[in-house]
């Protein structure tokens, strides 16, 4: 009984977190180039029930083994594995703006912050006091030489990312567009934005058939389905009710069997 409050127990952990990724998921539904989480959960290793008599021990050279009959399997709860992001592409909103952009397949834009560089699909770009392309959070967008500095809005910007000055097409700069070996692995760090890790690989600048589409007037929406997560909610509200009536059935049954003992000895 003991053994299926933990049990019950690690399953309510688990559904708690499967909740808040969940949760996560629905606040960030309007957040442009957001991506969704998925929370992965793994079952602790079982255990082989055996008829525990002596017709199932057996001497040897060596000692003796246990050859008693399995009769079954106890399982020990689960445990929240992983939360990975789901990088599928998300739909195309038009703003008619020309400094936004979205990607069209996989790759992200570059971006330097006080931490570094960092990655994001969020093309929701501005232009800075200084005529830098920056982020909403004022973090200035890379290109393949640099900052990019495009003074105003009368510019263009081809299907590669090279970008072009409106008046005499004089070529001003290429955004930087990367990509990595296992972008799973990749970390939020919040603002829609990425940073590597050791299992993600380094940065690599996507040329040729990596490199994706560049739509100028365009963001990328969210990939949250809010349908799809609300019968994820409801189907993880179940799990975890289920979960609790397992923990306060282990509790009635405890304090009956504590009633009897002290019945008896009384």
């Amino acid at each position: 009984m003991i053994r299926g409050w933990y049990t019950g127990a690690s399953g309510m952990s688990a559904q708690q977190n499967r909740l808040d990724v969940i949760s996560n998921n629905l606040a960030n539904v309007d957040t442009t180039g957001f991506k969704r989480d998925t929370a992965i959960s793994k079952n602790f290793s079982e255990l082989l029930i055996r008829r525990t008599r002596n017709d199932g021990v057996y001497k040897n050279a060596f000692g003796s083994a246990d050859a008693a009959p399995i009769i079954g399997k106890l399982g020990l709860g689960v445990e929240t594995n992983e939360s990975f992001t789901d990088f599928s592409q998300g739909s195309y909103k038009e703003t008619a703006s020309t400094t936004d952009m979205a990607l069209s397949g996989k790759g992200f834009f570059a971006v330097l912050t006080p931490q570094g560089e960092r990655y994001t699909r969020n093309g929701n770009f501005v232009i800075g006091k200084e005529g830098l392309l920056e982020t909403k959070e004022g973090y200035p967008v890379l290109g393949e030489k640099g900052t990019i500095y495009v003074a105003d809005t009368r510019f263009f910007v081809d299907k590669d990312g090279i970008i072009y000055d409106s008046e005499d097409m004089r070529e001003i700069e290429r955004f930087k567009t990367v990509r990595f070996e296992n972008e799973r692995y990749l970390k939020k760090q919040g603002a829609s934005l990425y940073y590597e890790t050791d299992i993600s690989g380094p940065a690599y600048i996507a040329e040729g058939e990596e490199r994706p589409g560049f739509l100028q007037g365009f963001v990328e929406t969210s990939n949250v389905n809010v349908v799809n997560e609300m019968v994820r909610m409801i189907e993880v509200n179940r799990a975890y009710e289920a979960n609790q009536k397992t923990v306060q059935a282990g509790d009635s049954m405890m304090a009956t069997l504590w009633g009897k003992t002290a019945s008896l000895r009384g």
